[in-house]
């Protein structure tokens, strides 16, 4: 069972990994001409609670699907749910940081929001340890999607963006 679970577990990090190659660049050129909250979290902080998000949700479906003996018709509506919302954790950066388009992301990171506590719910009857590792990705996504509201609000895209 080493294998699944440390594949699941390493699972959303592919995301974040390729996230953070676009985010790297941007964060030194783009980002910085952007008018931010004074509140937002330093730009170090983002990797760091990003790897603690991404190996706690990880490791919760690998324990909905050990719950659930594996992809199974069980599985559909909670792992369906979890695949969701992880291309849409996914998609945010190249949207965001990719394409400059703030408002769409803004948009997207709602959808995403509540499709992580959707799925946070869905999971809570199967396994409780699971929907509470879910917790505090869904807490900083609150603050994520509150930033991105700012930054929408406070900066608006130029037709050539």
């Amino acid at each position: 069972m080493w294998i699944p679970m440390l594949g699941l577990t390493a699972l959303p990090h592919v995301g974040g990994v390729l996230g953070g190659i676009i985010t790297r660049k941007e964060v030194k050129t783009w980002y910085p001409t952007l008018v931010k909250p004074t509140w937002r979290p330093p730009n170090a902080a983002f990797p760091v609670v990003w790897t603690g998000l991404y190996t706690g949700m990880g490791y919760g479906s690998y324990l909905i699907w050990k719950e659930l003996g594996g992809f199974t018709e069980n599985s559909l509506v909670p792992m369906g749910l979890y695949g969701l919302q992880l291309a849409l954790n996914w998609a945010w950066t190249p949207i965001f940081f990719g394409a400059h388009k703030i408002k769409l992301a803004f948009f997207e990171i709602v959808l995403l929001t509540g499709t992580v506590a959707a799925t946070t719910v869905s999971w809570y009857p199967i396994s409780r340890t699971a929907a509470l590792l879910m917790v505090p990705y869904l807490a900083w996504l609150c603050l994520a999607t509150t930033l991105n509201y700012r930054i929408w609000r406070d900066n608006p895209e130029t037709k050539e963006e």
